[in-house]
């Protein structure tokens, strides 16, 4: 390689030389008149527009996030218009070479905003303009619209946005599994309507929330797949008049396939919508298990404490101990699932194709993905630092709740379900009434309510017996449990 050439960010071999010779045989702009007036749009306007218009017209403090995105999206356009005979493969490796300075611009933090630069897109083409000239970077806008550009910019980011979510719902099953088995011994109640029910394993409890997330990354897997459809060579609303290679282009950016309909697209934000609906399903999953974790680390259950990383104290009380990173799980929950109703509010009134008022889908889309990544990262972290009480847990159980062991020992005497259900209650009352616990009854006490009650009976006054009845999938049973470690460890590493 020659000491005038270098190498641009795609690989590309870039001659300075070539580079300086087309920037002279520009025609020369006035620097005022070039710099000043720089719009995307604005050659019909002999107006100035509105100072406040102006602000709120300006997205560029939300939608800088996809500098990266619009590059990649603009470089693989450019290479699709020099297949198509629209750029020389010069003028191509010149806007190369100006995008990737661009690119290393923004990642060193040296680029510079002006007031008036309107979006990631203003700024990008502004600076390969200033970069190499506006003569070459001004075919790069051939037959391509921003209404297309800014969703394929979103979707690019949304893949990678994706693929991180999914590696931390990993990390918090394998989280999950650790602890499960770590704990596999722990017997605890468990409840519905928040009243003791039956026996369980804490890691049964524990699992319980690690499918949640299993299926949170496949309903993640499944909808990459679905919003994998490339936007690009729609242009505004009518589609492409240059013969572009839209299938070629899909394949360059990592596209499965490419849209069909050019005003359906670039009017789309249903992927958005399913986006947020997903994170506001995974932030509900996490509330629920938050919620549990700020139950059971009260001295009223006491079943785990939580370590001092992911709790604080009070400003008054000195023995306080606080789940502020639990309670503010369950407070962003509300905030992610209102942006995902922001973008569906938006989208009902709107006619077909683009509007302005989708200006605010990306401020939403980024917001959820934030909170959520804080959230997961804080509940992996509550989870493999917790500790468990194994003998609260265990204190915590109490012999009525094998009422339901009962009613099924007499169904293995041949009594129907719901007949020996209807005596194991009365049992239960009779035990209550009488104040004495329902372990405590005598025989002649349980056979006056029912002759089948013989002396096996007492075998059901186990609490491990009990759990280790449930053997079938996804039981409560040791050997169940073990299978739901094994299952979700596959899963993860696969």
């Amino acid at each position: 390689m020659s000491n005038n050439q270098s190498v641009n960010g795609s690989g590309m071999v870039v001659s300075a030389d070539n580079h300086h010779q087309q920037q002279q045989q520009q025609p020369q702009q006035p620097q005022q008149q070039q710099q000043p007036t720089f719009k995307l749009w604005g050659g019909r306007y002999t107006k100035t527009t509105d100072h406040v218009l102006a602000k709120v017209n300006n997205s560029l403090t939300v939608d800088k996030r996809l500098y990266a995105q619009d590059i990649d999206g603009s470089i693989a356009y450019a290479k699709c218009l020099a297949e198509a005979g629209l750029l020389t493969q010069s003028e191509y490796k010149v806007i190369v070479y100006g995008l990737e300075t661009c690119r290393a611009e923004w990642s060193k933090g040296t680029i510079k905003l002006l007031p008036r630069d309107e979006d990631v897109h203003t700024v990008n083409e502004r600076r390969l303009c200033e970069i190499i000239g506006p003569q070459i970077a001004g075919k790069l806008h051939t037959g391509r619209s921003r209404n297309e550009q800014v969703v394929v910019d979103m979707k690019l980011w949304m893949r990678d946005a994706i693929r991180d979510l999914q590696q931390q719902l990993l990390e918090l099953m394998r989280a999950s599994c650790e602890v499960a088995e770590r704990y596999l011994e722990v017997l605890m109640p468990g409840y519905t309507h928040m009243q003791r029910g039956q026996p369980v394993r804490f890691s049964h409890w524990l699992l319980s929330y690690a499918f949640y997330f299993r299926e949170d990354f496949a309903r993640f897997a499944e909808f990459s797949r679905r919003m994998n459809v490339l936007p690009l060579g729609s242009g505004a609303l009518a589609g492409n008049p240059f013969n572009i290679n839209r299938h070629k282009l899909a394949a360059d950016l990592g596209f499965d396939d490419v849209s069909q309909n050019s005003m359906n697209v670039v009017s789309d934000r249903d992927f958005v919508v399913e986006f947020n609906f997903l994170c506001t399903l995974v932030a509900v999953h996490m509330s629920r298990l938050a919620e549990d974790l700020i139950l059971y680390s009260t001295k009223e259950f006491n079943f785990i404490e939580l370590s001092e990383e992911y709790t604080t104290g009070s400003s008054l009380m000195p023995q306080k101990r606080n789940p502020d990173s639990l309670e503010l799980i369950r407070g962003m929950t509300g905030p992610v699932f209102g942006q995902h109703c922001g973008v569906l509010m938006t989208l009902k009134g709107l006619p077909s194709t683009y509007n302005k008022d989708l200006q605010g889908d990306k401020s939403a889309m980024f917001g959820v993905y934030d909170q959520l990544q804080l959230c997961l990262t804080l509940i992996t972290g509550v989870i493999q630092t917790m500790r468990v009480d194994e003998d609260r847990c265990l204190s915590a159980l109490g012999y009525e709740m094998l009422a339901t062991d009962m009613a099924y020992y007499l169904v293995r005497r041949g009594i129907p379900f719901r007949e020996a259900h209807h005596i194991s209650g009365e049992v239960v009352a009779h035990s209550e009434k009488i104040k004495i616990p329902i372990n405590k009854l005598t025989l002649e006490d349980l056979q006056e309510i029912c002759p089948h009650f013989d002396e096996s009976i007492s075998r059901i006054w186990n609490y491990e017996n009990s759990v280790e009845q449930y053997t079938v999938v996804g039981g409560t049973s040791k050997l169940s449990v073990q299978e739901q470690i094994r299952t979700l460890r596959a899963f993860i590493e696969t």
